[in-house]
């Protein structure tokens, strides 16, 4: 708890991943991959519950080894390709109700991004809860600027994406930033429905580059493990 708000994080982990055949549990560096968003959010100061969202009983068992709870398993409608996360939450909120257990503001830590840190779930916590507000988004400054980028049309001619002029410096580009999905902080109330954009989420949570990693691909993998290894042999500041 933080200030007398209740926080539950929800970790959104199906079966069906396609990129990756089991993703969500693959061993990455001795760990299973959602692992690594377990720990974080259980090293957290402020969340109560940590609960995993999963159709698949295999992530289901290896989940509640890493310090989870699956307390039900998602449906098959919530388990296919066009399933929104919102609805998944949703879920997750109905079931715990049922089960007599009710929060103030649910967290949203998709396994893909695991290199958020628990003092970034803290810190996010600390600044929704701060500025009043009712729901929160992680970003990152873009590395390519949109300034530069083109859309292509069926004579092959190009055109600005942006309707501005592209012959500036690029250390005076204007700063631009993206949602990079490694939190979302939402308030539980009549505004928090089907029709919610997690990604229109307002309050920005600044993070910086290093932490900005999306686990889609087997070239992703491979950038992670060589971003932990790095990690292992970096000094100790203590």
């Amino acid at each position: 708890m933080y200030k007398n708000m209740s926080f539950l994080a929800v970790i959104p982990a199906r079966g069906g991943s396609k990129g990756i055949p089991g993703k969500n549990i693959i061993n990455v560096n001795g760990k299973p991959l959602i692992q690594y968003t377990v720990d974080a959010a259980k090293k957290s100061k402020y969340i109560d519950r940590i609960v995993v969202s999963t159709d698949d009983s295999k992530i289901a068992d290896v989940s509640i080894q890493c310090g989870a709870e699956v307390p039900f398993l998602r449906p098959e409608n919530l388990a296919n390709d066009t399933a929104k996360t919102i609805d998944v939450l949703i879920h997750t909120l109905e079931e715990l109700n049922k089960l007599g257990s009710h929060f103030d503001y649910i967290v949203l830590l998709q396994p893909t991004q695991p290199l958020r840190t628990n003092e970034q779930i803290d810190l996010a916590i600390e600044n929704i809860v701060l500025q009043n507000a009712e729901s929160l988004v992680s970003i990152t400054e873009v590395s390519e600027h949109p300034v530069l980028f083109r859309t292509l049309d069926p004579n092959g001619v190009v055109h600005n994406l942006l309707n501005t002029n592209s012959t500036i410096r690029r250390q005076d580009f204007p700063k631009i930033y993206r949602v990079n999905g490694s939190i979302y902080i939402n308030k539980i109330n009549e505004n928090f429905n089907s029709n919610t954009s997690l990604n229109d989420n307002k309050l920005a949570f600044l993070m910086g580059r290093e932490f900005d990693i999306d686990i889609d691909e087997p070239f992703d993998l491979e950038v992670l493990k060589l971003i932990l290894d790095q990690k292992k042999q970096m000094p100790s500041l203590s």
